[in-house]
């Protein structure tokens, strides 16, 4: 049996990123989100959840972009002196380990974001994090005892199936060091949650067996797409993507995804990709069915 959670990150991030990945739940593929409850949108994202409780839904953890839940004061290491997020994952997983970015303010924020969550009353099905956050050894630590605090069952592992990037390279040649640069993330992803997958498994926490998604992040197109349904392994397998629609408000985000958002939305939403999905044989599932016998 090959079942796939498809799961759009960043809702709440803007109305109209929003607005997309609601439409690729319900016209398309998509089966599951996960919700940055930092977000400038995350009260239009409560509302439209509650609208549609098909839609499986996580928490994107994030401590790299915006600010953050807590007064800065609380959190004085993982912010700059307007209060915003000061680090992306490399320089927050360098003064991690220096001592620098202190381990009790990324619980404290990270449970509060948690919080914010479960207090607009939605199921959560999982936990993952935003640019990947929860791989870094010490924020997996954080996650995973938060995770079980709350009785969150699964948390993202992005043991991404290596694919070549050869085909991916020719058809963005206007931004080859761009593929590359994902495809050398995934493969760092990927080193980091193979370690993560065994601490998982002692906490008898799920997680699917199979992920696709970073290195196609922002070149995630109608051929790679069908490259990955039609090549799905046995067992459950989730595919990461970030559809949605491009205004001001995002382009004043520092998200680099921005026209990719539409592209992957209208490639998520073609009754081919949803027949191509019928023709193997895929089941599409969420975190909550997860644990469940296919």
């Amino acid at each position: 049996m090959k079942r796939l959670i498809v799961t759009a990150d960043d809702f709440g991030l803007t109305a109209k990123i929003n607005q997309g990945i609601i439409e690729a739940h319900r016209q398309g593929i998509i089966t599951s989100t996960s919700l940055l409850a930092n977000g400038v949108a995350f009260d239009d994202a409560v509302t439209l959840l509650r609208e549609t409780p098909s839609l499986g839904v996580g928490v994107h953890l994030n401590l790299t972009e915006g600010s953050p839940l807590l007064p800065g004061r609380e959190v004085p290491s993982l912010v700059d002196h307007d209060g915003v997020f000061r680090f992306g994952p490399g320089t927050l997983a360098r003064r991690i380990v220096t001592g620098k970015v202190r381990l009790a303010e990324i619980e404290k924020e990270l449970r509060a974001q948690i919080e914010r969550v479960l207090g607009a009353n939605l199921p959560l099905t999982h936990l993952d994090g935003h640019k990947h956050i929860q791989l870094l050894p010490p924020v997996l630590d954080v996650t995973i005892r938060l995770a079980v605090e709350y009785r969150i069952k699964a948390i993202r592992c992005a043991v991404e199936r290596l694919s070549a990037p050869v085909s991916l390279w020719r058809r963005n040649r206007s931004v080859p060091s761009g593929v590359m640069k994902q495809f050398l993330r995934g493969r760092l992803a990927a080193l980091l949650a193979l370690a993560q997958r065994r601490r998982l498994d002692r906490a008898q926490l799920k997680s699917p067996e199979h992920f696709y998604g970073v290195a196609q992040t922002g070149f995630l197109d109608r051929i790679s797409l069908r490259q990955i349904i039609a090549n799905l392994p046995e067992g459950t397998s989730e595919l990461m993507c970030h559809p949605g629609y491009v205004d001001g408000q995002l382009r004043q985000t520092p998200t680099r995804l921005l026209a990719q958002r539409e592209e992957e939305l209208a490639v998520l939403v073609e009754p081919e990709t949803r027949q191509l999905v019928a023709d193997n044989c895929v089941q599409l599932i969420n975190y909550r069915q997860l644990g469940e016998q296919p």
